[in-house]
């Protein structure tokens, strides 16, 4: 194993973020992303990197003035098991409390990940409209199969 770093991400890591995110989407297992979509959202990310290759990414979205969303988890196959899903949901968590913002959610294939870290199956309908403004553009817009989880950060 090389040397393992966690940190924000720059601009040079788009082209291997939207790598990691799309080998999945091809599967139908995550939601594609493009490249506007990562620029214009590049710092919402994290990174885990390992000998400058990017390992792993996840975003926080800041939906409303107390929610925020978990996206775009993806850890590269072979790093996979291996805790750094975990290690990047735990970070942004924190910087969601260092914004002060009460609640994260999160639309995922993979609820059983996210349980384990202290969130809850929601029905979808429970979440706020604002939340679908980005569901309009996607491929499985209205038949959406993922499946929302919350968590409470403070009351």
């Amino acid at each position: 194993m090389g040397k393992i770093t966690l940190r924000r991400a720059k601009m040079g890591d788009v082209n291997q973020i939207r790598h990691l995110i799309n080998n999945f989407a091809a599967e139908g297992t995550m939601l594609p992303v493009s490249l506007n979509m990562l620029y214009e959202r590049l710092r919402n990310f994290l990174v885990v990197e390992e000998n400058n290759k990017i390992i792993g990414c996840v975003a926080l979205k800041i939906v409303w003035k107390d929610l925020g969303e978990i996206r775009s988890l993806a850890i590269s196959k072979k790093h996979q098991g291996k805790g750094y899903g975990k290690i990047l949901v735990k970070k942004a968590l924190n910087e969601a409390k260092a914004l002060d913002l009460k609640k994260i959610f999160t639309l995922t294939y993979v609820p059983e990940f996210f349980e384990k870290l202290g969130f809850e199956k929601i029905m979808k309908s429970k979440l706020p409209h604002k939340v679908w403004s980005d569901c309009i553009n996607c491929p499985k817009f209205p038949r959406c199969d993922e499946t929302a989880l919350l968590k409470i950060l403070k009351k």
